[in-house]
Parts: C-alpha cells; sequence; structure tokens
C-alpha cells in the first residue's frame, strides 16, 4: 500500500511507447504507477524492465471490455487506496481506403479507441472523488483535428474522444476532476516506424514547422503538466503537441526552398 502523501496514476497502453514514457515519467516524480495493456507479455516485460515493484503493478485488461476494465480499477484501488492521475493512451490504428473498411474494422476501432476512455473515466472518477479529486487526459490524435486519407475509423475515434474530453470536463469538474486531451502529431513510436514509408516521414516533414518528428518523451512530459498542480486551472482542452502540424496550410515548402534560395 502506498503511503496517503503518494499520488497515484494509472497509464492504459502503457507497455510500449507513449504510454511507457509517460509511465515513466509519473514514476520519476515519485507516483505510484498502475501499467495497464492488452499485450499481457510485453506488459510483463515491461513490468520487469522497469524494476519497481514497490511502486509499479501491472494489469492486463481490454479497455473496450466493461469486466476488464472494473477489475483494473477494483485492483489498483486494492493495491494502492487511491487514483490521482488517468492517462488514456490505449488506441489501436486499422488504416484502409473508405470503401474498405469492414463493420468489424469500424467497431473495433472506437470501442478502443472510445469506449475505452468512456468507460476507464467512468470507472476513475469514484475513485479521484474520494481522493478529493485528481486528473484525466485523454490522448487523441492530431487525425481527430485534420481529416486524411485511410483514416475513416481512426480519425473519427480520435475525434469524438476529443469531444467526450470537453463532456467529461463539464460533468466532472464538481468532483474537482479535471479532463483535458493531448492530440500528438507524428511522433517516433514503434507504430509510426513500421508503418511510416520514408516517403511519408518526408511529407509530414514538408508540413510541420518545426521539421521533425516529436519524441515519445516530449508526450510524456505535455501528459504529466496537465495531470500536476501547475495545471490547475486547464480543463476541457485539446492541446496538439505536433511540431505545428494542425496549425500549417499550403507552401510550407516552397517557402522555405524560398528562404534557402533568397
Amino acid at each position: 500500500m502506498n503511503t496517503a502523501q503518494q499520488k497515484v496514476a494509472l497509464v492504459t497502453g502503457a507497455a510500449r511507447g507513449i504510454g511507457l514514457a509517460t509511465a515513466k515519467r509519473f514514476l520519476a516524480d515519485g507516483y505510484c504507477v498502475a501499467l495497464v495493456d492488452i499485450d499481457g507479455d510485453n506488459l510483463k516485460r515491461t513490468y520487469a524492465a522497469l524494476a519497481k515493484t514497490d511502486v509499479t503493478m501491472a494489469i492486463e485488461c481490454d479497455v473496450s471490455n466493461p469486466g476488464d476494465v472494473e477489475r483494473a480499477f477494483e485492483l489498483t484501488a486494492t493495491r494502492f487506496g487511491r487514483l490521482d492521475a488517468l492517462v488514456n493512451n490505449a488506441g489501436i490504428a486499422i488504416f484502409k481506403p473508405i470503401l474498405d473498411v469492414t463493420f468489424e474494422d469500424w467497431s473495433r476501432v472506437l470501442a478502443v479507441n472510445l469506449t475505452g476512455p468512456f468507460l476507464c473515466t467512468q470507472a476513475a472518477a469514484p475513485l479521484m472523488r474520494d481522493s478529493g479529486g485528481g486528473a484525466v487526459v485523454n490522448i487523441t490524435s492530431i487525425s481527430g483535428l485534420r481529416a486524411s486519407t485511410l483514416r475513416t475509423a481512426y480519425g473519427t475515434s480520435k475525434a469524438g474522444l476529443a469531444h467526450l474530453t470537453k463532456q467529461q470536463a463539464v460533468e466532472l469538474a464538481s468532483l474537482n476532476i479535471r479532463v483535458n486531451a493531448v492530440a500528438p502529431g507524428p511522433v517516433d513510436t514503434a507504430m509510426a516506424k513500421e508503418v511510416h514509408t520514408p516517403e511519408i516521414r518526408a511529407d509530414y516533414h514538408d508540413h510541420m514547422p518545426l521539421n521533425r518528428y516529436g519524441l515519445e518523451e516530449e508526450l510524456a512530459e505535455t501528459i504529466f503538466f496537465l495531470c500536476s498542480p501547475r495545471a490547475s486551472y486547464i480543463t476541457g482542452q485539446v492541446i496538439a503537441v505536433d511540431g505545428g502540424f494542425d496549425s500549417t496550410g499550403i507552401g510550407l515548402p516552397t517557402l522555405r526552398a524560398e528562404k534557402r534560395n533568397g
């Protein structure tokens, strides 16, 4: 059991990527962390590699399954006795042309990316209320702010999550629970490295003012800030951490070329 002073965070999709970087950031600030992921084998490896058994726990969970979610939060409450921060990071992507998206594709993406954060936040709120309040951060995507090819299900699920964030912020404020979202742009995750060809990476670079992919640790810093007392007056916001991707229209590659030639 943690002490009454030691805060507790639960991070979904914590076995790798942004979720793992976020869990490490909480640990660095003295939090206890419940690591939640559907990939049990990878989760076990991550838990062992962290080597912090006194302040971490690993829970295999499908966030779209109400029974799994209920169990995950019960285990967290039993082990740590409170909950101060929830990061709804678990998500999946199925990239297909719109006419090739099956009902099963659509249903699964929305179940994990939208229903999952709904279920997890609903389970977290009573624990946070009983701890005096807390903070939730939903991980949306730049694809929820701007449409793109192959992202019918994924982009729609993330756009829905952006609105769910605002709805949760309005309804949970009376419990002293803040809810915000982070919308990552291109980030050097394992998933991106698998699906982003050199041509796609070049296209992203051409469109971003900062002209690079983000780091998982940069996302983790923003997520941690939104869960911290330093963000005590911020709720209902969707913050793009994207190197300027969402702010940019056409013409950036041309302007860069003109600057080089000028």
